[in-house]
């Protein structure tokens, strides 16, 4: 199993209209779908700089906020403190969740399970399991093997399905995990799929090519 290594988010842009200061698209619909259902314990699985935190913060959520990186629990506390929210904090590995068995009642990980191994991927996906209450839905995306990263021939190929991104940046020698449809229901076979589509982002043309970004998403629930 490959060795886990976050992000350097001492390098990424952080001022207030940095994409990883904006909650994504769907985490407006999570908000809703969630908060309807009466769940309220909420792990923000790779936090970043805490912009799913804040968001369902400030929304009444128990928000649980967690990464590999101290620096950006650091910054996810600071811009809370600034809020005045009250947040629980915890900077730890994917691979062993510091959660109680069934503690949790909602999970958004977007773009952050698939950075190990596909080993790593297979306890990851246990730990969700695991942590997660009975009927608790957990919402993730995971890289497609239709995109560009999974292609590039130069970066050290891990297992199959995994290669070590060799990009300048923040995600320097940090392993990127890629699905195909087959593979993400092989991964989530224990509980039940809610949702599961492609989707992708379009990029500027790079050196003649275009470097388009394709992701699985998928929204799931612990089976009873």
């Amino acid at each position: 199993m490959v060795e886990s290594k976050g992000w350097n988010w001492n390098i990424v842009e952080a001022d207030e209209k940095s994409v990883w200061k904006n909650p994504s698209i769907e985490s407006y619909y999570l908000l809703n779908r969630w908060g309807s259902q009466g769940k309220k314990d909420f792990l923000d699985l790779g936090c970043g700089l805490g912009r799913h935190s804040i968001l369902f913060g400030k929304n009444d959520f128990n928000v649980h906020c967690f990464d590999i990186s101290s620096e950006a629990i650091d910054k996810t506390k600071s811009w809370a403190e600034s809020l005045n929210l009250n947040l629980d904090y915890k900077v730890g590995d994917m691979l062993n969740l510091p959660y109680k068995d069934g503690q949790i009642d909602c999970i958004l990980c977007r773009n952050v399970i698939s950075h190990t191994d596909t080993e790593g991927m297979k306890k990851v996906v246990s730990e969700i399991y695991r942590v997660l209450k009975d009927n608790g839905e957990c919402y993730l995306t995971l890289g497609s093997k239709d995109t560009w990263g999974f292609n590039q021939e130069n970066w050290p190929l891990i297992d199959p399905n995994t290669r070590l991104r060799m990009e300048e940046g923040p995600e320097y020698k940090v392993p990127h995990f890629y699905v195909d449809y087959k593979l993400a229901t092989e991964l989530f076979k224990d509980f039940e799929i809610i949702n599961i589509f492609q989707v992708v982002t379009y990029h500027d043309k790079v050196d003649d090519e275009y470097l388009n970004s394709y992701h699985y998403h998928l929204l799931i629930k612990k089976k009873v």
